[in-house]
């Protein structure tokens, strides 16, 4: 007789969170640009698994406003608008500094080393040219940062936030100097070190408010690929 575990997740649930997670990466890393279809014929295809457990992934990518699901048309990697644009580059403005000095009051040696590693992963993809993973590391450094902050409710709202800011820059991305400035995160990691909060608000204000000037935020370009050739084509980058 088999041994019952309370609570174990059922298969379904277990690819559905894959799905998800995989899809995910692939909007992050700008290999699946906003306003793509999110066919679930087209997406049961490429995962091998059924259109169940397809839609229970879209809904979860929908619950994290990386997915919009249209009545009768189907699910869309979410377009920002951009008033929204400006709004969520206003806010993380607003909350970042702020989070910032307070992790520089809670830092320690393991999360310097963290942050480190995520520094040189992130200048190895941009010398690489691949420029979407450069991105998506660059969001983790921001979210790792809200964690060491130790305070649950900020890093929730900073992770969707970051969220937010891949689409933002995956529509609105014009210029090399869009992807975080190669030494920004040096300097803010080096105020995280020496616990100078001071330091570390200041640095993150700056380099947010350069960040968001560096995005051309005047028209959304229509996505190039087509889902399938973005899911299983080598990633070259942007």
């Amino acid at each position: 007789m088999s041994e019952h575990v309370p609570n174990a997740p059922k298969p379904e649930t277990s690819q559905a969170e894959t799905v998800a997670s995989e899809l995910t990466l692939a909007i992050h890393q700008h290999r699946v640009l906003p306003g793509t279809k999110l066919g679930e014929d087209d997406l049961a295809e490429i995962y091998g698994v059924s259109r169940t457990i397809i839609r229970a992934a879209l809904q979860s990518l929908a619950h994290h406003q990386l997915v919009e699901i249209r009545r009768n048309r189907g699910a869309f990697v979410a377009q920002p608008s951009i008033r929204e644009a400006h709004e969520v580059f206003e806010a993380r403005v607003l909350l970042e500094p702020g989070v910032a000095r307070r992790a520089a009051e809670r830092t320690k040696p393991d999360d310097l080393a963290l942050l480190q590693r995520h520094i040189q992963d992130e200048h190895a993809a941009l010398a690489s040219g691949d420029r979407g993973a450069a991105l998506h590391l660059s969001g983790l450094f921001h979210i790792e940062i809200a964690r060491i902050a130790d305070h649950e409710t900020l890093a929730g709202f900073v992770e969707i936030l970051i969220a937010r800011s891949s689409l933002i820059i995956a529509l609105y991305w014009r210029r090399e100097s869009a992807l975080c400035e190669k030494h920004a995160h040096h300097a803010l990691l080096e105020a995280l070190r020496s616990g100078d909060g001071v330091a570390a608000e200041e640095l993150m204000h700056s380099h947010l408010v350069d960040l968001h000037s560096a995005l051309d935020l005047r028209e959304r370009p229509k996505p190039a690929r087509s889902l399938k050739e973005a899911l299983t084509a080598p990633d070259t980058g942007l």
